[in-house]
């Protein structure tokens, strides 16, 4: 089980990416999950799940809301020092989908980069 889960919720992509940056710049956490909410007004909110050491999480987490407060709007933010074993479930199986994610993403890149050198060899004939 991870020893903290910090969250930082935001409005905003960039928000969210930029309390991402800052929170993984300041201490040795990692990206363990994210959700995109879709609001009243048609706001998005992302909540972005981190997960390390306790003093790590809350170092990562102020940082972020520092960050991302500069940019945009920060709707919350907590840590948890020790989650409850089932919780740990939810965060491996964040993991688990983050994985998945990356595999589809190198795939379609790959899959780009052959369709781009089979379109070169068709020209060069």
């Amino acid at each position: 089980m991870r020893a903290a889960l910090g969250l930082i919720e935001a409005i905003g992509l960039t928000t969210a990416i930029t309390a991402l940056d800052a929170a993984g710049k300041a201490a040795d956490v990692k990206l363990v999950g994210y959700e995109k909410v879709i609001g009243a007004g048609k706001a998005v909110s992302v909540t972005v799940h981190i997960a390390g050491e306790v003093a790590a999480v809350k170092a990562s987490v102020e940082a972020g809301v520092a960050a991302a407060s500069k940019v945009g709007t920060v709707l919350s933010h907590h840590v948890i020092p020790r989650p409850h074993e089932e919780v740990d479930l939810i965060i491996k199986a964040f993991e688990k989908n983050l994985q998945k994610k990356a595999v589809r993403e190198q795939l379609k890149e790959s899959e780009g980069v052959e369709e781009n050198n089979s379109e070169d060899k068709k020209k060069e004939e």
